[in-house]
């Protein structure tokens, strides 16, 4: 049995550096009691609009809510919208030295319309072309001056442009010289371009799209099988595949783990991802037992399903769950 109390301590003393697409989620909460004449639509009577850290940005929340520091660095535009996430990102305590303002892309908002606690439109404003030469330069040049004072190092990438191939195998190289673990929270387009990686983290639905497969995965053997050939593919120390209500199976080069998922009154899966990739990474950045990194990403995931919204983890909530089911 772990010790989660002096884990969740030497959470603490991590500082971790994020890589990726950053976002704003814009929510408008109100109350629904009646159809529109204008068209067959719920009419949303606004109560309160919120701006939230989202995306690569949630993880950095997530980890922060751990108790760890965060340096962050990405590429988001010069415009009200940016200006607006980086005091977000700064009055949460996360470290923003790496952050790039570029007039030659739009910062992404995704705006959520929530009517009676259930989310009912999602509208996204965004650019999803790739970072120019400069943007990338200036990137890959703030990501080597902030990864020597970090213990892990995230990539978070929402296909959006910011993450490239050969920005993604710049900084692996430069992370594995530098003796850094990487933890990958991938998307479809760079799918395999994650070479070298030490814990690669996909979905169900990513691992099936990104390897081209034909079949469901709707066995364990299936995903095993999938993880095994993603293994000779990407050459990871460790890849761990989130299940949805299946739980989660993680594998390193010699044994695998199936943890199954706990019961839980889910209200929104959003941002569950970000959650399970922080809880992860900080978890490999203390060389935990695979069975254990496995154990409280899963927990945490499932424990952040019960809000509605984007929220971060609740360190304390979880503590007390990690003791209570270990």
């Amino acid at each position: 049995m772990s010790n989660w109390e002096q884990i969740f301590q030497q959470f603490e003393s991590l500082k971790a550096l994020v890589i990726g697409d950053l976002m704003i989620d814009s929510y408008l909460f109100g109350k629904v009691d009646r159809i529109s004449p204008e068209a067959p639509v719920p009419v949303v009577q606004l109560d309160r609009r919120e701006f939230r850290l989202g995306g690569a940005a949630n993880v950095a929340l997530n980890l922060r809510a751990l108790g760890a520091k965060v340096c962050i660095a990405s590429v988001i535009g010069k415009d009200d919208m940016g200006d607006k996430l980086s005091v977000l990102l700064r009055s949460e305590g996360i470290e923003t030295e790496g952050l790039i303002q570029s007039s030659d892309r739009k910062t992404t908002v995704k705006h959520r319309v929530i009517g009676n606690n259930h989310q009912m439109l999602r509208v996204d404003d965004e650019d999803l072309h790739d970072l120019n030469t400069k943007e990338s330069t200036r990137l890959l040049k703030a990501v080597e001056r902030e990864m020597d004072s970090c213990q892990v190092i995230i990539f978070e990438d929402y296909d959006k442009g910011v993450l490239n191939s050969s920005l993604i195998q710049s900084i692996i190289r430069m992370a594995n010289k530098k003796g850094k673990p990487s933890v990958v929270d991938p998307k479809k387009r760079n799918f395999l371009a994650y070479k070298g990686a030490s814990l690669f983290k996909p979905n169900l639905k990513e691992i099936q799209e990104g390897l081209k497969l034909e079949s469901g995965l709707k066995t364990n053997e299936e995903v095993m099988n999938a993880i095994a050939l993603l293994k000779d593919i990407l050459e990871s120390e460790k890849i761990m595949v989130t299940l949805s209500e299946r739980g989660v199976i993680i594998s390193d080069r010699n044994h695998w783990e199936h943890l199954p998922a706990h019961v839980r009154n889910i209200s929104d899966v959003s941002g569950a991802g970000d959650t399970v990739v922080s809880v992860a990474a900080l978890c490999l950045a203390l060389n935990l037992p695979m069975r254990d990194i496995a154990f409280l990403a899963n927990l945490a995931g499932g424990l952040v399903c019960e809000k509605v919204g984007v929220v971060p983890i609740e360190k304390t909530k979880l503590l007390e769950e990690a003791i209570k089911l270990d």
